[in-house]
């Protein structure tokens, strides 16, 4: 059979990284005594009132066609909410909500990037990125973060990264798989060389209400970024909503409108009542988002203390998120090697971290996204693990 080229295009290079992580999950849905680490879906409920909210509005009929770029209100509370956070300027017609932060990102790449194009990414980067930028043709372009240096910015690296065909920067801050926050010097030296060479910047946000130290900066807060600058936001982490695939960009109003004729063929309009419920959780839950933000805070000190008393680990504490970054070559073992051992060996599935890129090769992601007494019980196990090698 023949298919197109995008279909090699968007397979990346890093799904095999996921073959332990399904085969976690397969053995979970079996009742099988193992504990998924490796994934980085909330555990917690969706807060009762939402979904209060969403039954309410399908009863009411909120189940028809909606607008491609979603429902008024709920863009204008998107881009309230971005305003009192970034000082920028916005309004509905800079909100396009979509499928997910994901279907935003792709939807980005199609309306910026063309065959032949240049996408900077700064990496480790999340897996999906790769296929994104290279779906229209163009080709990813990896500024490799020095694990030495903490993951942090490398600015000389960068900007040696752009050449005559580079278009945007894509990163994610906070960053999955690393947790680190780019800070207000480095976003504004990125902001700097997005004004000097014109290129967009595509700035992933989702993990920006579970930031744990210090103050989460935004890209769109430098100024002169409101030519340049598409925010990603999402649903998904910080309402425990993963499911709902609630996310939106918020861009100027041409870019927004470019966005809305691909989503006409991809989506025709996300449903209403899941609209009105995500509307309802930005309004009026944030007393859940903190409340998940200090179990994540918990859970990731508790990790951290864990993992840091182990003889050849050596864990990164992140900013933000819902991961941690261990380095496991102190234990003589490939990042590849300790995840599949560790797993057969004790049930506790964990990703190896080459799956961000080859700058995180020798590191583990380890997902806090589980209850208390399963996390210990893990750290436990992983303990055993190492002390009988």
């Amino acid at each position: 059979m023949r298919f197109s080229s995008l279909t090699d295009r968007v397979k990346g290079d890093a799904a095999d990284a996921w073959d332990l992580h399904y085969l976690a999950k397969q053995a979970s849905m079996k009742g099988e005594d193992v504990i998924v680490l490796s994934v980085g879906d909330p555990d917690f409920a969706t807060p009762d009132a939402v979904v209060d909210k969403a039954l309410r509005a399908i009863r009411e009929g909120d189940t028809h066609y909606t607008s491609i770029s979603g429902h008024d209100s709920l863009r204008e509370c998107i881009a309230e909410r971005h305003h009192a956070r970034t000082g920028q300027i916005v309004t509905a017609q800079n909100v396009i909500t979509t499928s997910g932060a994901q279907n935003a990102l792709f939807a980005c790449s199609l309306c910026l990037l063309d065959a032949g194009d240049e996408a900077i990414v700064l990496q480790p980067m999340y897996v999906t990125y790769e296929a994104t930028v290279q779906a229209p043709g163009a080709k990813l372009v990896p500024v490799v973060l020095d694990p030495d240096n903490g993951f942090r910015l490398d600015r000389e690296a960068l900007e040696a990264a752009i050449s005559e065909r580079t278009r945007a920067i894509f990163y994610a801050s906070p960053s999955n798989p690393t947790g680190i926050s780019l800070n207000r010097d480095e976003l504004a030296f990125i902001a700097e060389l997005a004004r000097r060479h014109d290129l967009w910047i595509v700035a992933d946000e989702v993990y920006t209400d579970f930031v744990f130290d210090g103050e989460m900066h935004h890209i769109a807060s430098q100024p002169g970024m409101y030519e340049h600058v598409i925010t990603l936001g999402s649903m998904s982490k910080s309402y425990a909503m993963s499911g709902w695939r609630l996310g939106w960009a918020i861009a100027p109003a041409e870019m927004v409108d470019n966005m809305e004729k691909l989503a006409l063929c991809m989506l025709y309009g996300l449903p209403g009542f899941i609209q009105q419920a995500s509307e309802h959780a930005l309004r009026h839950c944030d007393a859940d988002l903190q409340r998940m933000r200090e179990i994540y805070r918990r859970r990731r000190d508790r990790l951290y203390d864990a993992l840091s008393s182990m003889k050849g680990l050596q864990p990164l504490l992140p900013d933000a998120g819902m991961f941690m970054m261990v380095n496991v070559l102190g234990t003589g073992m490939s990042s590849h090697e300790f995840a599949s051992e560790l797993y057969h060996a004790t049930g506790v599935s964990v990703l190896d971290a080459t799956a961000f890129g080859a700058s995180a090769a020798g590191y583990v992601r380890v997902s806090y996204t589980v209850s208390d007494a399963e996390l210990d019980e893990a750290c436990r196990r992983v303990g055993r693990f190492v002390e009988s090698l």
